[in-house]
């Protein structure tokens, strides 16, 4: 500022520490410093958002520069301007005399002037003989000057979430459509799977984005809907993949004949079955996954001991898969899955494995943990769990982490699905007895 001493404002307007503030910072001006005042403009409205002034009190902020003499702000030049309120009206295009007030005030809480008072309020400047200015009183540029680094950066930042969030709507514009098209597709096509339940899923995603999104928002809905796409294709995939291999004899058996554990192809069925048995097609695991597994040890038996659990289940360490218990027995136990089979019915496992992928979403439960319980369990196994968590919903508080939990205990050979089974096969009631 043009003076070292502190300013405070005439009349009844109190003095706060944030004008202190401003003044202090207002005298951090580096020698020398100089920026076009439109320039420096045109930071201030991008970053309007950030700093927490309206779009009318910018207006008045453009009258203000307005005054200034010079196209550079400066020290050199002066930097205090002095319109009248009248005159500052003129250049905001007709705002009355007290906004213009009220949008002063917000500028200077923003710290972007100061008040520069004269002894009776007035705005007024005062020349030497040789028609210099030597003081002058209204408002000081000084703040604006000294944040100019400050807020070119913070323009900068504006423009970078701004370029963000317009990229994040592309993407969720393009996976909705992928979506929507995928449903119909499997619609028309007549792919089994509860696409009713799938379509109420994606409504309700959509719909819960505002209208005026941020970018933790968009990011949030977009990887919902990222995520219920996946699980769509790989649906899809998974039927497809099963009708290639049931529709051709010999490559039915030639896939039977290679799918060993060492074996990298691109799909592999995830639970064991004796070859030459006759049994209904597990669902059926992507390379990608595959390729994990062999990563993080689980495609290696090991020869652990295993533990039989109730009713005949057997539970391993890293050994391999559990077995699967009978559907009928499944399905008596976790009655509330049933809904969400094709056509509100279950018949094989595969309607299972399919409503099981629908009860995950809903349940929260994340791909990556329904996946790695599908590699340490089995698909069956997995889905059958989905199941019996949904069929105690209300009890458990995250289902995600409550799957993770169980595929830790599975693959430490401490979990097996037996004693749950029967649990909740005597608390709905059913008489059953232990498959052996």
């Amino acid at each position: 500022m043009e003076s070292g001493s502190v300013t405070t404002p005439f009349g009844r307007r109190p003095m706060t520490l944030g004008m202190l503030a401003s003044q202090l910072v207002s005298r951090d001006i580096e020698d020398g410093k100089s920026i076009d005042k439109w320039k420096l403009y045109r930071a201030l409205c991008e970053a309007r958002p950030l700093i927490g002034v309206t779009d009318r009190a910018l207006a008045v902020m453009s009258a203000l520069l307005s005054f200034y003499p010079k196209d550079e702000l400066s020290e050199t030049n002066g930097l205090v301007v002095f319109p009248s309120n009248a005159q500052l009206s003129l250049r905001s295009h007709g705002m009355t005399e007290q906004t213009i007030r009220r949008h002063l005030a917000i500028l200077v809480q923003a710290g972007l002037i100061v008040r520069k008072d004269s002894p009776n309020g007035k705005r007024y400047v005062r020349r030497g003989s040789t028609g210099a200015i030597d003081d002058a009183f209204g408002f000081s540029l000084a703040p604006l000057l000294a944040r100019a680094d400050e807020l070119e950066e913070l323009a900068a930042q504006v423009v970078a979430e701004r370029l963000q969030l317009r990229r994040l709507r592309e993407r969720l514009t393009l996976c909705r459509r992928d979506v929507t098209k995928l449903i119909e597709a499997a619609l028309e096509e007549g792919a089994s799977g509860n696409w009713e339940m799938v379509t109420t899923h994606f409504r309700a995603l959509v719909t819960a984005i505002p209208r005026t999104p941020t970018v933790l928002e968009v990011t949030t809905a977009l990887g919902e809907i990222e995520m219920l796409r996946q699980e769509i294709v790989n649906q899809l995939e998974m039927q497809l993949k099963s009708k290639d291999i049931s529709g051709n004899p010999f490559q039915n058996d030639r896939h039977i004949q290679n799918s060993k554990p060492e074996s990298i192809s691109e799909f592999e069925p995830a639970n064991e079955q004796r070859q030459g048995e006759n049994s209904e097609p597990g669902q059926l695991v992507p390379k990608t996954a595959m390729t994990r597994q062999k990563r993080d040890g689980y495609g290696k038996p090991n020869s652990g001991a295993t533990t039989t659990g109730e009713g005949g289940q057997n539970s391993s360490s890293a050994t391999g898969k559990m077995k699967a218990f009978p559907l009928a027995l499944v399905l008596q136990a976790c009655p509330e899955i049933i809904p969400y089979g094709s056509g509100g019915a279950i018949s094989n496992w595969r309607d299972l494995m399919a409503a099981a992928v629908v009860v995950r979403s809903m349940l929260g439960v994340s791909p990556d943990a329904y996946q790695q319980a599908c590699e340490i369990l089995g698909a069956e196994n997995a889905a059958t769990v989905i199941a019996c968590i949904l069929e105690r919903a209300g009890h458990i508080n995250s289902a995600g982490g409550y799957l993770r939990d169980l595929t830790r205990r599975a693959e430490k050979g401490e979990f097996a699905i037996g004693p749950m089974i029967m649990s909740l096969a005597r608390a709905n009631g059913n008489s059953v007895r232990r498959a052996g």
